[in-house]
């Protein structure tokens, strides 16, 4: 009786080996789940900093395009087409509330 007891300790051992795993994984899913949670909810200094970067770029960009197409609207404006005149003005109010938004580069 011993001896078999002997025998079944190693193989019991070894089958509970992949429980006692199992058991392990189970206690710990709660805790990764939770700071999995928290990562998604969490935005790091890196990932605010980047999209502040592109939002900036975004609002440069359509400043850029509303000066160029205010440039046309006022040449179209002085050869007498009412309508470019109107277009010019609603151009360069849009202006006016994105330049406030962007920084400005200190002078080096």
């Amino acid at each position: 009786m011993h001896r078999l007891n002997l025998v079944a300790l190693p193989a019991t051992a070894f089958l509970l080996s992949g429980c006692l795993g199992t058991v392990a994984d189970v206690v710990t899913a709660p805790v990764k789940v939770a700071s999995k949670g928290v990562d998604l909810a969490t935005t790091s200094q890196s990932e605010a900093d980047e999209k502040r970067g592109r939002e900036l770029r975004k609002r440069e960009e359509r400043l850029g395009k509303l000066e160029r197409d205010y440039e046309k609207q006022l040449d179209e404006c002085e050869e007498g087409n009412r309508r470019a005149c109107d277009d010019a003005r609603d151009t360069y109010a849009e202006m006016q509330q994105i330049i406030p938004t962007i920084p400005v580069e200190p002078e080096g």
